[in-house]
């Protein structure tokens, strides 16, 4: 009989410190965050594409960080550069990538959750999603331009 009373003031005394966690409230000076709900999600510049601009501002000169989602359908960009340097860490779902001016969806290389990707300045490429949605995070130096390129067959 003691024992289970032991484990069960055990267990009531654990209980008691995780209560008080919850409501703890950081100090906004030293951390900020977003849940999942709470992020800005709007229409990316592709079909199928939705973006969160998480810092910065991706138009103007400086460091940004930009959340895509590239949602499953076979959605892709066309053939395309960027001025600069973009680094990239696939959140979640499958992203997949080609490069050179010859755009075939066929013919693309998946990175799946948890792979790190570095986009080279004006080096064409293309990417998008297929059958599940893929979401990265884009960090890089803007302004954020995307060119377009024509495209062989």
């Amino acid at each position: 009989m003691t024992r289970h009373l032991f484990a069960a003031a055990l267990v009531t005394g654990l209980l008691g410190l995780m209560g008080p966690a919850a409501a703890v409230e950081l100090n906004p000076k030293a951390v900020t965050f977003k849940l999942p709900a709470q992020i800005p999600w709007k229409a990316g510049g592709n079909p199928g594409v939705e973006q969160a601009v998480m810092v910065g501002d991706p138009s103007k000169p400086g460091l940004y960080v930009v959340l895509t989602k590239w949602k499953a359908g076979n959605n892709f960009s066309r053939p395309h550069f960027h001025p600069n340097d973009r680094f990239i860490s696939v959140i979640s779902g499958v992203w997949w990538v080609g490069t050179g001016t010859k755009f075939d969806p066929n013919n693309t290389v998946p990175m799946p959750a948890g792979t790190f990707v570095t986009h080279f300045a004006k080096e064409i490429h293309w990417d998008g999603a297929k059958d599940v949605d893929a979401i990265l995070m884009i960090v890089g130096d803007g302004p954020a331009t995307s060119t377009r390129v024509a495209e062989t067959k």
